[in-house]
């Protein structure tokens, strides 16, 4: 566990209901520019930076009790062996009754916390934004890895309960696929109403590979991809999660290697900052 603990985290102990920050600092799959693994670490650093309060949601850190539990332990893992242990780590908060935000790390943690969040709520819904699909089913010879992340997940939830935005690359197989399954979802200031029918009151987890946003706006990323989402999208969306029951959240995707200037990690923890707001309330 870092000594290093997230901006406002005052809670010594998991109090049910209340959310629970949680490091994995998985980096074993990357296959363009690797240095994920030491996300966590940096976005808890960069949050020394920020302020406790949102103006945007009127709601303050310093309100909320939440736990800052460290870093799953993933040293010197396959991916397998890697992934069971965040399955675990995350079965064991859940069954005291965390609300997980957690620190990617590659986007393949979002599996096994899916796996986790999907025995205590069966009927999840999954709301996936990145710039990329995730939807191979096998990549340089693998089918589990960041490229493969989202197709694993259907298998688990079916493409009935997931919803994905930003997306602006992959193939040809998953852009067809995501079309016959419907979802695909469009983000602008006109489609609230349908992300809202969609989720249908269910309980939500929202993933977030930091690439939907557009390089000018966030570069520091393994695969950027010009042409996606400023941060005022995310604050839109913030606004409307504000209203569902958001149940789990997890930041992936940071790559500090690439981030001198530190802009991207302060970035993602001022959307880590959100994101323990939203799953912090008692809905």
């Amino acid at each position: 566990m870092p000594n290093i603990q997230f901006l406002g985290s005052s809670s010594t102990e998991i109090l049910p209901g209340k959310p629970v920050l949680l490091g994995c600092p998985l980096d074993l799959t990357a296959t363009f520019r690797s240095g994920s693994d030491l996300a966590p670490e940096a976005i808890r650093i960069a949050s020394d930076s920020i302020e406790t309060y949102s103006p945007l949601l009127d709601m303050d850190l310093l309100d909320v009790e939440f736990i800052d539990a460290g870093d799953a332990d993933v040293s010197g893992s396959s991916v397998g062996k890697a992934l069971d242990s965040i399955e675990k780590t995350a079965a064991e908060l859940l069954r005291k009754g965390a609300r997980l935000v957690t620190l990617g790390g590659e986007h393949t943690i979002t599996l096994p916390l899916i796996k986790a969040l999907e025995r205590i709520h069966p009927d999840i819904v999954l709301l996936h934004a990145d710039a990329h699909t995730d939807l191979r089913d096998q990549y340089e010879g693998s089918s589990l890895n960041h490229a493969t992340v989202i197709k694993r997940i259907t298998e688990i939830i079916g493409p009935r309960r997931l919803i994905q935005m930003g997306i602006r690359s992959g193939t040809r197989e998953e852009f067809s696929w995501m079309r016959e399954n419907g979802t695909l979802m469009k983000w602008d200031s006109s489609s609230s109403r349908e992300l809202y029918r969609r989720i249908d009151g269910r309980p939500l987890y929202f993933t977030l590979d930091l690439d939907v946003l557009d390089p000018a706006c966030l570069h520091a990323t393994g695969n950027p991809e010009p042409g996606g989402w400023f941060y005022q999208d995310m604050e839109r969306l913030f606004e409307l999660l504000l209203e569902t029951r958001m149940v789990a959240a997890d930041v992936v995707e940071l790559n500090p290697k690439l981030d001198p200037s530190q802009m991207g990690a302060i970035t993602a923890s001022k959307i880590v900052r959100e994101l323990l707001l939203i799953v912090g309330q008692n809905r």
